[in-house]
């Protein structure tokens, strides 16, 4: 059955003509025009670019992340510009994109972001929930941004023994829903902000039901008091300089335990946390920590209900968050290069952006990952990606009615770019380039691939 190519009106305006459809179906044209105008920046008069297409624009230039804000708005119009026999002299130029978004402003993406990213994962979305929990991660990145004085003034720039890094940078804080890779809170401040000060605000968007899994290096009792505040339990490395004060020793081999703040008054008035600790080591040499003694945390404290070795193994559904950190860096926005902004009100715009089009893409991945009930993990977020951009002109091109087939045919090409198995796998901390505060790769750090899964070389230790 062929499509019917959509029809236009010949004497409206071409800026009101332009439907993102693979974009607004996610993104509704009702909440963006509430965000515009909730932020007080819907244009007074007609213009050629007006604040719901820059919007757009906004989004769209962090999905075509490989071309100029130009290319960028012409991609997004790629079909009704051929259906309205519009001319690329007659769309705004370059400045034109520039003073647009910078009269938009930060606000309406922060906004649109807070209404449109949230989680997503039903329980049948398979590795999104255990122990009917929905399993969330918090990590943080640092990005390159453009350097110009003003990027440099607001989020500073790194100093070192062998000089300044050669751009300045911002901290980013995601929290993540593992199963679908779904971001659906984050914070972004200069570099010298403390990763602590960022995780502790994304503590508002926990709910109860939610298992959050932390690194090491976020671990605080601040931190677990406040995310037991909002009804989450939790699940994270620790220190081996922290002493929990052993309280009970449980029959898997974990034992309960008290954790106290660091503030000695507030540790003299009997503030503390009963938690659970599981410590074991790894039996299989060709893994990196293989007899070394590493402990979780958690606060699911039956051993009868959460089984020791199970935690550990669910434990690694952390590194969920980082894949989706290398998506957005590595396949989305094109690490190789910082923010394309020169200021920073355009870098966060630009940044709450990214993370838009990223949810776009999940979302439409996971509703193919249901539709044929296969795990969103399996598949391609670079060709998800390509399938998608690809989508916006056909969208625009084809008649609304035949746009429920577009949608079935979508779904069905997102299905079908699927990933090989996971491989068994290691991740030394070493880096093959030499100016690195890790260390060096060299011929030890070349291991075989593991032969024995991770769960079959865990061995639970005694508590002390």
């Amino acid at each position: 059955m062929s499509y019917r190519i959509r029809e236009i009106e010949a004497e409206s305006q071409f800026c009101e003509q332009v439907k993102v459809d693979v974009i607004t179906e996610i993104v509704s044209e009702e909440v963006m025009r509430a965000c515009i105008e909730a932020c007080g920046v819907q244009e007074k008069r007609k213009r050629q670019l007006p604040a719901r297409l820059t919007l757009l624009v906004c989004i769209g230039m962090n999905l075509f992340s490989e071309v100029s804000l130009r290319f960028v708005l012409l991609r997004l119009v790629k079909g009704i510009r051929l259906l309205a026999d519009v001319g690329v002299d007659e769309l705004p130029n370059k400045s034109a994109i520039s003073q647009a978004r910078y009269r938009l402003g930060v606000k309406p993406l922060e906004r649109l972001f807070k209404a449109v990213c949230r989680p997503i994962a039903t329980e049948e979305t398979p590795g999104a929930f255990a122990f009917g929990l929905r399993l969330v991660a918090i990590d943080g990145m640092v990005e390159d941004v453009a350097d110009t004085p003003a990027n440099e003034a607001f989020f500073g720039r790194h100093h070192a023994d062998r000089g300044a890094a050669a751009f300045p940078q911002a901290q980013g804080m995601y929290l993540c829903e593992c199963g679908t890779h779904v971001i659906f809170d984050a914070g972004f401040w200069p570099v010298h902000t403390s990763e602590h000060v960022g995780a502790k605000r994304l503590l508002r968007s926990l709910e109860a039901g939610m298992l959050v899994m932390l690194d090491r290096g976020l671990y605080s009792y601040d931190m677990v008091k406040g995310i037991q505040q909002q009804g989450a339990e939790v699940l994270c490395r620790l220190s081996s300089c922290l002493k929990p004060q052993l309280v009970q020793r449980l029959p898997d081999g974990s034992y309960l335990a008290y954790i106290t703040p660091s503030d000695g008054v507030r540790r003299r008035q009997g503030e503390r946390i009963l938690v659970r600790i599981i410590e074991y080591t790894l039996n299989d040499p060709d893994r990196v920590g293989h007899y070394e003694t590493h402990r979780l945390l958690t606060t699911l404290l039956d051993p009868h209900i959460y089984p020791a070795l199970e935690l550990i193994v669910l434990y690694h559904e952390r590194w969920e968050i980082e894949l989706t950190i290398d998506e957005i860096d590595t396949h989305q926005r094109l690490l190789s290069r910082p923010f394309r902004s020169l200021k920073p009100a355009g870098v966060i715009q630009e940044w709450y952006g990214l993370l838009i089009a990223h949810f776009i893409v999940r979302f439409l991945m996971h509703q193919a990952a249901c539709a044929h009930q296969l795990d969103p993990d399996c598949l391609s977020f670079i060709d998800s990606v390509r399938l998608i951009t690809d989508a916006i002109s056909e969208f625009q091109l084809i008649h609304p009615d035949c746009h429920a087939r577009l949608w079935q045919r979508l779904q069905h090409d997102l299905a079908a770019c699927r990933l090989p198995a996971r491989d068994l796998r290691v991740n030394p901390r070493v880096v093959k380039r030499k100016m690195s505060k890790f260390k060096k790769k060299r011929p030890e750090h070349f291991h075989p691939p593991p032969l024995r899964p991770f769960r079959d070389v865990v061995v639970l230790l005694s508590p002390p």
